[in-house]
């Protein structure tokens, strides 16, 4: 791995691959991140990583073991997205741009908004704003099913609908539900990339205003975009000891320390929990889009296992796993969680030819084993 350092980590240099063999990838010593570059450098692409090692993501001493063993198919720049200089000099020699970097989660109180704003929305308009000074014209963009806000839902005849927002009392006394527009119960279903567009937290709104920007770097460029929604990932080096981690990686934390997996609500949350190696293999092939992406497109689809587990599901698999303490299911909740959304993934497996292929139980297993990823000391 050749390290090429923004900050106390040395000066940054060009690139000396030649175009059309480099993939610039944004946060990729990251959860994602780092599978990601594997599985771009298993295809046979040569990767340069931009990540600024965020003390409250990596800690004050990054592992960067992953990327070491990948040896000179990955050139590390450590840099800001937000920083132009930064990502002008790791876009150097690249021809496509794969976006993860990014604050994730739902947040610890809405002081964290700017935060969220400055680390996605203008780090993304940094990104984009290069690539098009540059004529880079390919981008792969992690969204989010957040972007779907509360989801779809089917009413007694089977019209899709939306529900009334969960109001805080209803949640309070156990309501946790969503209802129509009447009162009336609801089932909920599949969301298509064709389903409105809600988000409803601060994380949401920079996702959806990601996408909305990439959209517009693809008209003016001409690019194109893969605009990838991910649902719920899991796996191996999932960040452990943070608030803004996924619900998987909190019950697996819980559980290290020998203590029960807390669920919130009633637990049955319904989710698509896709595997990270599944996530890294849909980049990969959106990576390399052709087929249907005339100049100038950005096109939106979902990433998920196409499997609706719950959320007591999953803390009672992991915790099964383990042999730990069963799940507690404390009726907590958190304003700005969304009740139920799962995926269809039918298209990118129409387009671009992908599909999950981890089960459920063997990724559970596997998380369960590995070993958890360094605690976060800043």
């Amino acid at each position: 791995m050749t390290d090429r350092g923004t900050t106390d980590r040395g000066t940054t240099d060009r690139g000396t691959t030649d175009r059309g063999t480099t993939v610039l990838v944004t946060g990729g010593a990251g959860f994602i991140g780092s599978h990601v570059v594997e599985a771009l450098v298993a295809a046979g692409r040569r990767v340069r990583v931009l990540d600024s090692l965020r003390a409250d993501v990596h800690g004050t001493d990054p592992d960067l073991t992953v990327l070491e063993t990948l040896g000179d198919a990955v050139d590390l720049h450590v840099g800001d997205v937000t920083g132009r200089h930064d990502v002008e000099a790791a876009l150097d020699g690249c021809d496509v741009v794969v976006h993860l970097a990014a604050k994730v989660g739902l947040g610890v109180d809405f002081d964290d908004t700017e935060d969220y704003v400055h680390s996605n929305v203008t780090g993304t308009a940094v990104l984009l704003a290069a690539t098009a000074r540059r004529a880079v014209h390919r981008l792969v963009l992690a969204s989010s099913m957040v972007v779907y806000g509360d989801g779809d839902y089917l009413d007694a005849q089977g019209r899709v609908v939306r529900p009334l927002p969960r109001s805080p009392a209803d949640l309070r006394d156990g309501r946790f539900d969503p209802v129509g527009p009447g009162g009336e119960p609801l089932l909920p279903t599949l969301v298509g990339e064709e389903s409105v567009l809600a988000p409803q937290n601060v994380y949401a709104a920079t996702k959806l205003h990601q996408e909305h920007l990439a959209q517009a770097w693809a008209r003016s460029t001409p690019g194109r975009a893969a605009l990838l929604r991910f649902h719920n990932v899991y796996g191996p080096r999932m960040p452990m000891d943070t608030p803004y981690a996924g619900v998987a990686s909190i019950f697996r934390s819980a559980l290290e320390r020998g203590e029960a997996p807390q669920v919130f609500e009633d637990g049955r949350q319904r989710r698509d929990l896709v595997h990270v190696r599944d996530v890294a293999d849909a980049v990969v092939h959106a990576a390399g889009w052709t087929g249907t992406a005339e100049a100038g497109c950005a096109r939106a689809f979902n990433v998920g296992s196409g499997v609706v587990h719950t959320v007591g599901e999953l803390a009672t698999a992991l915790s099964g796993a383990l042999g730990g303490p069963a799940p507690e299911v404390t009726g907590a909740f958190r304003l700005g969680d969304v009740r139920h959304v799962t995926a269809s993934s039918a298209r990118i497996g129409a387009e671009l030819g992908w599909r999950a292929r981890i089960a459920f139980d063997d990724g559970v297993a596997e998380l369960a084993a590995a070993p958890l990823r360094r605690a976060v000391r800043t």
